[in-house]
């Protein structure tokens, strides 16, 4: 490719919206173009860095056994319908009417079409197990689409499906295609890390997500100093407190607190550790008028946890009572139970008037704390040696609803935990019976009776990972590709070629070379200045350059500078190819 027929086109300044590193570099490196909010046109220069990613996951998908085909992008609603998910899934799933006022979405993803496929097509045990893939363009309706290709509303994505006769069968099919993606991820030469999941509205109850390591990264990623347990932080586990609750050492003291209302500005005017205090968080579970002779209305639910801990909303909502979906409290529902504000919430005195009694429940490392500080119910007031038994009933529920932090002990007992910063670009998903079972794809087993097909499900985030790859491999001049993702490989920057025979001749010369080598290589013939070249390429990020200048072709060299070099190599002309070949084949 010449650069003179190809489209360049760089910017100085990334625009005022673009928030994170990638984003502000694929546009300013003329790989994406902002068309609406969270949809972009792919630029020819973006575009080639996708289709190598899809190149790299067709090939390890295609090894791994499963077969590419093609769903549509606009599905019928019936079809979610069966599964549920036309109401569940709320507003991220488009939904459309078509002229006779048939629903359809835009699908983000295809559960349900494939599970379609399925029931028409395989109808005995010997047509298993069968792994369906296809790359296509998907679309979520997010609220606040940001950071460019990382959470934009329309994306590609490699998503795969796999049925088989049983659950042994499934897992394999599972392991298959972990280690395919091991090879994919391997092949884009990123720092990552799979890890154990959550696997959230896809379902399911064996899940994996393979993260790229980059300090941006929104997702915190768990992994143990002595072991190779990993996990992302809605899964990990914080295992219980070792040893048994101190005795009370502390008389009951209701203690003012003027104006201070979270746990760090209590523990600091007290002069206490922040691990002292307990942080009251009030949620609300809805109930339908007469459901279970209940009455209806709002069941309120008040959290305890240690002061300097998180609630793990992922844990919560799992637990008994909290499964079918729950919400914060309005303030409203918290001043009828509570008699305060929030700021000054706690389990003592709770109001006995109220229609549902609060129902406690204490994160494990709090229900083993003695003498703890919580809020009064009274705006102004903390109490201060507060303990269980003798201040306030054990707690009912106690539970692990917390966020791991750095120093825990390993959910596998080997070594500490700590955390790092990731971007999620693939999961993988055993899924059981869900879908099957919900749409009736049944196949005939060896003696002739239906049973549901055992599936799992794949995806790779296709035009994400480019954005993951910058997040990770960046500095101040702009982009630095991993080499099987580049969009070229190569550039040849031939200095004064309208001017000098002599460049012109070596600069077509090797780039014929290179050619016919089946490198990818662009040759920048567009007559700009050095500056302007190096700059171009440096945030475009081809990984290496050749550059041809009069002075040092007339002393028999040239110069070849990696990416990431800090300096250019002396390299003697008529090397030069061999010289770039034997860089690439490292």
């Amino acid at each position: 490719m010449k650069a003179s027929q190809f489209y360049i086109s760089t910017l100085k300044e990334a625009p005022a919206d673009a928030e994170v590193v990638s984003h502000q570099l694929m546009i300013r490196a003329g790989m994406i173009k902002k068309l609406g909010a969270g949809i972009y046109t792919y630029m020819p220069m973006g575009l080639r860095v996708i289709r190598k990613v899809e190149a790299i996951v067709r090939e390890e998908m295609n090894r791994a056994g499963a077969v590419e085909c093609a769903m549509p992008v606009v599905q019928p609603g019936e079809l979610w319908q069966e599964t549920g998910r036309f109401e569940k899934m709320g507003p991220e799933l488009l939904r459309v009417k078509d002229r006779h006022a048939r629903d359809f979405v835009v699908q983000p993803t295809s559960e349900e079409v494939v599970t379609d496929i399925a029931r028409q097509d395989l109808r005995s045990y010997k047509q298993l197990p069968r792994n369906l893939y296809q790359i296509q363009t998907k679309f979520r309706d997010e609220r606040r689409p940001r950071f460019g290709l990382m959470r934009g509303r329309e994306f590609i994505m490699k998503d795969a499906y796999s049925f088989d006769r049983d659950e042994a069968g499934a897992k394999q099919s599972y392991q298959a295609m972990a280690r395919a993606y091991r090879a994919i991820f391997d092949r884009f030469g990123l720092r990552y890390r799979a890890v154990a999941a959550d696997s959230g509205a896809i379902g399911g109850d064996l899940s994996e997500e393979f993260q790229v390591i980059a300090a941006t990264g929104e997702d915190a990623i768990i992994y143990s100093t002595g072991s190779d347990y990993a996990a992302n932080i809605e899964k990990a586990q914080a295992l219980p407190p070792q040893g048994t609750r101190a005795a009370p050492a502390q008389a009951l003291l209701k203690t003012p607190t003027p104006g201070k209302s979270t746990c760090p500005e209590v523990a600091d005017f007290l002069k206490l550790p922040l691990a002292r205090t307990v942080k009251s968080l009030v949620l609300a579970t809805d109930e339908p008028e007469g459901d279970s002779g209940s009455g209806g209305g709002a069941q309120i639910w008040l959290l305890l946890l240690r002061g300097d801990h998180d609630m793990n909303e992922v844990k919560v909502s799992k637990l008994p009572g909290l499964e079918a979906g729950f919400r914060f409290a309005s303030e409203a529902e918290i001043v009828a139970h509570f008699g305060a504000r929030p700021g000054y919430l706690g389990p003592l005195n709770l109001r006995a008037q109220v229609k549902k009694p609060v129902r406690v429940m204490a994160d494990r490392e709090v229900a083993v704390m003695a003498d703890w500080v919580c809020g009064a119910n009274e705006e102004g007031f903390h109490y201060t040696g507060v303990n269980w038994g003798r201040d306030v009933p054990e707690a009912a529920l106690v539970a692990d609803i917390r966020n791991v932090v750095a120093g825990d002990a390993s959910p596998d007992g080997k070594g500490t935990l700590a955390i790092e910063r990731g971007i999620e670009i693939g999961h993988v998903f055993y899924l059981g019976t869900r879908y099957s079972r919900a749409m009736n794809a049944t196949f005939l087993d060896e003696g002739g009776k239906p049973r549901f097909f055992e599936m799992g499900c794949y995806g790779i985030g296709i035009s994400r990972l480019p954005a993951a790859a910058i997040e990770q491999n960046h500095d101040a001049r702009g982009i630095i590709w991993p080499e099987a993702i580049a969009p070229f490989t190569v550039v040849i920057c031939p200095v004064g070629m309208e001017r000098s025979d002599a460049v012109k001749s070596a600069a077509q010369a090797l780039y014929a070379d290179l050619l016919a080598a089946g490198i990818d290589v662009i040759l920048d013939d567009r007559s700009e200045r050095a500056g302007v070249m190096f700059a171009d390429w440096e945030l475009i990020g081809v990984p290496h350059r050749v550059t041809i200048g009069d002075k040092s072709l007339k002393d028999g060299q040239v110069e070849y500078q990696h990416r990431r070099d800090v300096a250019a190599t002396q390299v003697a002309a008529g090397d030069i190819a061999a010289f770039v070949k034997s860089k690439l084949t490292r």
